[in-house]
Parts: structure tokens; sequence; C-alpha cells
């Protein structure tokens, strides 16, 4: 875990998505070669790096062949490397390994084109999770995919976007919710139970067979939910094929953001230290990646940043982008205050909002 009260270094390179692949690449590897890591890196261990594939019809994520200097350098120190995200809450084609990882191919993730193999963290529905008892305001246990409870080192690759949730969404909302199971999706979206839409649900019962706390009931005309029994697993919802299950969006922006935070936190506190941070600030869109299209611009192109400090790269991204665009086009494209995530990280001592920017020649 970083000290909150130190100026943290943060790494930059100028580039464009319009740049030639092998510059891109050549530029990344450098940036990774600033923070260190290589160093906390051994014969043999499990290196997960952390990234959003892109949803599918989306174009803005980070493009594979940027990695591949980085990947380079860990087959040299002959990693076992992998490529890693989470299943999501919402039903779609990221929503179960299967798909997930034959998405993730399809965007240029293959085995045959990278040498690095996909792993949903996961597992098959979003169920293989350990929880992390971190005792913060907002969450006691997260829930934790188990892949990253299972690694030894952790390379987080963000890409940085708007957000309608969090205002932006980089560094810490690629560790808090994406590195979240299913369920710990859930608890930090919603601040209600699941419900269940009767007008959808075509009384099938193969939700009941999926739930763990028999919370589900059969009725004369579709399935219903015992709040009193109801974990918030979103196992019903994964499971559903008619788009029955429902669940009602937290609507204070900065309790969202909080959580987020405190399971960023979690994430972090497993690795000891044996943790790098990467923001491509390209192809800055309103919406995140999960968005099935292209999406709407917001700025020009900045750069690449990199840091061992995710809070100060957060905060260092951020600043970039408010610079290069003379006002805040973040609060501007989602109206949200997109500072709460950060306040809160250095408060629960994730890290720290001061920082050096190094630009790198």
């Amino acid at each position: 875990m970083t000290s909150a009260s130190k100026t943290k270094t943060v790494f930059f390179i100028p580039a464009s998505a319009e740049e030639r692949t092998k510059s891109l690449a050549e530029k990344t590897k450098q940036v990774f070669q600033k923070l260190g890591l290589e160093r906390e890196i051994e014969a043999g261990s499990f290196v997960a790096m952390k990234i959003h594939f892109g949803e599918k019809g989306n174009t803005g994520y980070i493009q594979p062949a940027w990695l591949s200097g980085i990947i380079k350098i860990l087959n040299v120190q002959k990693a076992r490397s992998f490529f890693t995200d989470t299943n999501t809450l919402y039903i779609g084609s990221r929503s179960n390994a299967v798909d997930h990882v034959k998405l993730a191919h399809g965007h240029g993730f293959a085995m045959n084109a990278l040498g690095v193999p996909v792993i949903i963290a996961d597992g098959l529905i979003g169920r293989d999770d350990d929880e992390v008892r971190v005792n913060l305001p907002r969450i006691e246990s997260a829930k934790i995919a188990s892949t990253f409870l299972n690694s030894d080192v952790l390379l987080c690759l963000s890409h940085f976007t708007g957000h309608i949730q969090t205002g932006f969404g980089a560094a810490l909302k690629n560790l808090g919710m994406g590195c979240a199971s299913r369920a710990g999706k859930l608890e930090q979206h919603s601040d209600v139970h699941l419900r269940i839409d009767p007008a959808l649900c075509q009384n099938c019962k193969k939700c009941l067979d999926y739930c763990p706390a028999d919370a589900l009931v059969q009725e004369k005309k579709n399935v219903a939910i015992l709040d009193e029994k109801c974990i918030g697993c979103g196992e019903c919802m994964v499971v559903c094929s008619f788009g029955a299950v429902k669940w009602k969006w937290d609507g204070d922006d900065i309790r969202v953001q909080e959580k987020i935070a405190e399971y960023a936190f979690s994430v972090c506190r497993l690795f000891s230290g044996k943790a790098g941070f990467i923001n491509f600030l390209l192809r800055i869109t309103k919406n995140c990646d999960c968005m099935s299209k292209k999406g709407h611009s917001i700025s020009a192109d900045i750069g690449i940043l990199g840091s061992r400090d995710p809070v100060a790269l957060d905060q260092a991204s951020v600043d970039l982008v408010l610079s290069q665009n003379k006002g805040d086009v973040l609060r501007k494209a989602n109206d949200v205050d997109w500072e709460a995530q950060l306040r809160h990280a250095e408060k629960i001592g994730l890290g720290s909002r001061k920082y050096r920017l190094v630009t790198i020649s």
C-alpha cells in the first residue's frame, strides 16, 4: 500500500492513437520500464495484466499490439503472464467466461497473436471470488475475483474515458469495479436488492437452481425474490434468459465512487507493492468501453502515463485532460463530481493526489 502523504512520481510520454503501432508499443514499453516493476517479477510468477477487452462493437479499447513490448519483457523474465478481466453484471457478450474469451480473441487478444492467454478472473459465470476484509467506511469485506488472490504481480492497464456514474474511469475504476466478482459489482452499483419484473418473467424456474441463498420462490405467474434472504450475488440475473431480473442503480454518485475506491484499496493490498499502473489517454470518449459502439470523443489524444501509485496516476491523468481542453470536459460530459473517488482514495490511504510529472523524452 502506498503512503498518501508523499509526493509520488508519474511518468508521461506524449502519444497519439494515429501513430504507427510499433511506435505506440515502444512508448508503452518505455513507460512500463520506468515503473521498475520488472524487479518484482521472478521467474514463474503469475503476472495478472488487468485490462478491459472492450464491448462488442466498441473501438476505443486498448489495442493489444500496443502491449507487445511489455509482453516481450515479461517473457524474458519467464513470468507466467496473462490478460484478465471479470464478467459483467449486465447481460451481454462479457457476462460469462466463454463469450468473454471469444470476444477478447476477436479483439486481438488471442494466444496465437500475442503468446499470452486470456483468463476470466471470476470464473464461468462470475461466482469465483473470495472476500477481502478491509473494514472501511463503505465496505467491510470486498468480494474480489479469486484469480487476483492467487496472482503474484498486478499490472493494471486502463483506458482513460468519461463515465456516466463516476465522471471518469481509469485506474481506480479498473481496479475497484473491474477486479470485483459479480456480487462485488452489485454491491458497488446498487443500494437495494434485486427484483423480478413480472411482465418479463416466464416462470421457467431456471434461476431457482442457481440461487445459493434459497431467496427465490415460484408464484403462480412469476418468480419472486425474498428480500430477507437475498444476498445480492446477482447469479439469478446472469442466468435469466429473458431479462426479468432487475436492480436499481445507486443514485448517489459519491457513494458509488467511494465504494469503488475501497474496492481498489482491497485489490492493491493483495500485492504488497508488487503492482504497477498504466493509463492510456488516447481516444478519450464520453463513455466507457462498455458501450457497444464507437464513442464520442471529448478530448484530443494526450499520451501514456504510468505510476506505482494509482491515485497519483489518475489525478495526473485528469489534470492533463483538463489542461488540454481548458475546462472541465469531464463534468460537462456527464455532470458528475469526479473528484469524489480521488478524495476518498487518498483519505483511506490508497495513494496520494500529490505527484511529480516526469516526461519521458
